[in-house]
């Protein structure tokens, strides 16, 4: 079908959207729509494909590639010289919606998501941008920058939800209520709240707005991939956000260091640490560390602590990530001695001897933490680097023992990319290992289906988490 033609046919789907209406599911429940077959939109262009993974070549950032490690139903679209990209329209008009979905950009990709063709919540690389705007991942294209900068890496999963209130009219078409995206969610985190829109966003289908219209992702801007696709029709699950009268706030100049409980989730369920330590980078890159297990059990991007539920009141003692977290390892020794590569690693550190010893300061002002394990001393430094937003950490062991070991990653899946990089979880994070002489890694499988990733410890061990 010619251009001219096949816009002329979307822009009237979209208006005929406008005079749909949509019923609730059986037993008064929202009904959901999925979108992840090409025959779920309105004539894809041939550079969308359904396939059953993509992924990034570190070498080559810069593109998305079809990957066949696990099966899933991933929506990609890798345009060309012959196949030139299009947006998607959605068959399907919405109205009041809740939108969930998984993204993958590539290094400097660009796209979004036009709610009814017409509103967009922009989706970009934005993982190492100094300065937010509207154009930053999770902004409102032309009208808000996001609040943070919660955006991952690129070939890595992001996670994307919207709740958005369509425009109202009476009887005779006159609006009576504005377009209003109520939140916007990036990674968990929250970058758009109550944001009112006078009218359509830059690039949307039409200037005219309705009721209901087709949902549009942005496909002509390079190479992107979705999955998980659910669209909830109405608003039935929102809920405002919970506010507290006057939040206590952790920043990096006033307590770069902040020791507290910090509740956290892993496959073995949600717990509590009792004795973490948050670190604070002013690269906006933080962690904690477990000083019970010499573990590092989360990293995060974003603002540092909310610490209200410590200090408010009588406080229970906990304190909050403000940013975009990502899980590490539960409460575990993160280093080990084994019989050898195939003993189960330890449960808890009774009989390891595990002593923490608090930490002292570097030359730079940041804690090196030391505890005893097998009767040697250890010491565990972790940095982050102002020019690569990248997590480093280094383990020194004072023993030359063969014995020891260090539990890298312990998820759902590890797959090795090349000799020292590896895809932890589902393309949750990167981690690449820097001295393979002395860190060999092995990738091992647990009773449980899990997977971990171990290396040698010859006296220190070096690696670093891109996320």
């Amino acid at each position: 079908m010619g251009t001219i033609k096949a816009k002329l046919l979307k822009n009237l789907l979209v208006v005929l959207g406008a005079y749909f209406i949509f019923p609730m599911g059986g037993n008064g429940q929202a009904r959901v729509t999925e979108l992840k077959r090409l025959s779920d939109f309105n004539e894809p262009s041939a550079s969308w494909k359904v396939v059953s993974d993509v992924g990034i070549e570190l070498k080559r950032p810069n593109s998305l590639i079809e990957m066949k490690n696990v099966e899933q139903e991933v929506l990609w679209n890798n345009p060309g010289k012959r196949e030139a990209g299009e947006d998607l329209y959605t068959n399907e008009s919405f109205g009041d919606l809740q939108l969930e979905l998984d993204f993958m950009m590539k290094e400097n990709g660009n796209s979004g998501i036009y709610l009814q063709g017409r509103y967009e919540v922009q989706l970009a690389d934005s993982w190492l941008v100094k300065h937010i705007t509207s154009e930053s991942s999770g902004g409102i294209y032309g009208v808000m920058s996001p609040r943070v900068n919660a955006s991952k890496a690129p070939g890595l999963w992001q996670h994307l939800k919207v709740f958005f209130k369509a425009p109202k009219f009476d009887g005779s078409g006159t609006k009576t209520q504005n377009a209003k995206i109520l939140r916007v969610e990036l990674n968990g985190m929250v970058v758009q709240e109550n944001v009112e829109l006078l009218g359509p966003t830059a690039g949307a289908v039409a200037s005219e707005e309705v009721s209901n219209a087709p949902l549009r992702i942005q496909g002509d801007h390079g190479a992107v991939a979705f999955k998980n696709i659910q669209v909830t029709h109405g608003l039935d699950d929102f809920k405002e956000s919970a506010s507290t009268a006057d939040p206590i706030w952790v920043d990096y100049n006033n307590t770069p260091v902040l020791r507290s409980f910090m509740d956290i989730s892993s496959h073995t369920g949600r717990h509590r640490v009792v004795h973490a330590i948050s670190v604070a980078s002013s690269q906006n890159l933080h962690y904690t560390y477990d000083l019970d297990h010499g573990s590092l059990i989360q990293v995060w991007r974003g603002d540092f602590l909310d610490a209200t539920p410590m200090w408010d009141g009588r406080g229970n003692g906990t304190s909050i990530p403000l940013g975009a977290v990502q899980q590490l390892s539960g409460a575990v020794l993160n280093v080990a001695q084994l019989g050898d590569i195939n003993q189960e690693w330890p449960k808890d550190t009774v009989a390891t001897g595990f002593k923490p010893k608090g930490y002292k300061l570097a030359a730079n002002n940041k804690p090196v933490f030391q505890y005893e394990l097998y009767g040697s001393q250890i010491e565990d430094r972790i940095e982050v680097s102002e020019e690569d937003g990248v997590i480093h950490r280094f383990i020194q062991i004072n023993d030359n023992q063969p014995a020891w070991y260090a539990l890298l990653a312990d998820s759902e899946s590890v797959i090795q990319v090349d000799k020292s990089t590896f895809l932890i979880g589902d393309k949750k994070y990167y981690l690449q290992i820097k001295n393979l002489k002395k860190n060999k890694p092995t990738i091992r499988e647990t009773p449980e289906g899990r997977f971990q990733l171990l290396v040698e410890a010859n006296m220190e061990v070096e690696y670093s988490i891109i996320f």
